[in-house]
């Protein structure tokens, strides 16, 4: 099966496409996106992997489903379009960089900015009928996805996980050879969730610090 998607993620994944799981999910989303509105757009469903090259990944942040509101999702996990309102999920992430590094809250809640410097954003799936969450999950976008972090943990050194909440964390279970990744767990930066342990867990500067030991460039939250 031919996908769009940025070559050397291509070289890695084109094992996962030719499987049946992948593509029963591809007729599956293909029909979705016919008859109903489905975010984010076609073309931006595998953004995150476009953004930020195999080769490049220095951390991973894992989320769950798209935004499935109007504008919002753009193929990278948390993150949200210019011109969007943040969600008040991102809006708790940048109020723990300002707390742990001093930064200002930004006025765009767009993360492209991450991906270009190695951080792929995950969602566990990709894709999501509008204002219904959860519609696309079980369908083997999580399959794949978990496809991509076994990828990443073998194939790379000294990566930063951040798992927040109980489902990143399930899902962060399957890393191999954890003792040559840093794993940062926390509670979900959603305001259910937020005080329960994820103000407070200072993960984007002990990710800078474990970085820099290992003789690779920070990121600039």
């Amino acid at each position: 099966m031919n996908v769009k998607i940025e070559k050397s993620w291509q070289n890695e994944l084109q094992p996962e496409f030719e499987k049946e799981y992948f593509k029963n999910l591809i007729q599956f989303v293909k029909s979705e996106y016919v008859t109903h509105p489905v975010y984010p757009p076609g073309s931006q469903i595998f953004n995150a992997f476009d953004k930020c090259p195999l080769e490049q990944v220095k951390v991973v942040i894992i989320g769950q489903d798209p935004y499935h509101g109007p504008g919002q999702a753009h193929g990278l996990a948390f993150s949200v379009n210019e011109g969007v309102a943040m969600p008040p999920s991102l809006r708790n992430i940048f109020k723990e960089i300002h707390d742990d590094l001093g930064k200002p809250l930004p006025k765009s809640g767009n993360l492209e900015r991450w991906s270009q410097q190695g951080v792929l954003l995950l969602n566990a799936t990709l894709t999501v009928r509008a204002n219904t969450a959860g519609s696309h999950q079980k369908k083997g976008w999580e399959e794949f996805t978990d496809a991509v972090i076994e990828i990443v943990s073998e194939k790379k050194e000294h990566l930063v996980f951040m798992l927040w909440g109980a489902y990143a964390q399930k899902k962060g279970l399957i890393i191999e050879q954890k003792n040559k990744h840093l794993i940062l767990n926390a509670a979900h930066p959603s305001p259910f969730a937020a005080d329960k342990g994820f103000f407070g867990c200072r993960h984007f500067s002990k990710a800078n610090v474990y970085l820099k030991e290992h003789g690779l460039p920070e990121i600039n939250w």
